[in-house]
């Protein structure tokens, strides 16, 4: 079973398994119950300097890539943060959904996320 992502603006669905905003940054308009997360684990998300250089351009997707996942091994707080995003996935057998705020849907730090967790 592949891990799941979901738009925090998605409705939030019994299937989803356990929830994970996985955004620094609180996503603008929605509630704390509307969100119906488990987990909010902004220490995950990329450095406030990674997400404004990347600016949700997608022509530096690949870029922001590269060094999103540099940040996630150098970084301790990142780093534990990863860790414990990788012992829920084994706990819940990958029956998990990394929420994000991004409207590109292809173009973000959970679609990097997944990549990691569905390979690990």
């Amino acid at each position: 079973m592949p891990i799941n992502l979901k738009r925090a603006y998605d409705e939030a669905k019994k299937s989803d398994g356990m929830r994970i905003l996985v955004d620094r940054v609180w996503p603008r308009g929605v509630s704390k119950e509307d969100a119906k997360l488990d987990e909010w684990v902004k220490e995950v998300a990329p450095s406030k300097e990674l997400r404004e250089w990347f600016d949700h351009d997608s022509k530096k997707y690949d870029e922001f890539k590269k060094k999103y996942k540099e940040e996630l091994k150098s970084n301790k707080e990142q780093k534990e943060a990863l860790e414990n995003l990788k012992k829920w996935t084994k706990k819940h057998n990958k029956n998990i959904t990394l929420v994000y705020g991004a409207k590109d849907e292809k173009h973000n730090q959970a679609t990097v996320l997944k990549e990691i967790l569905d390979h690990q």
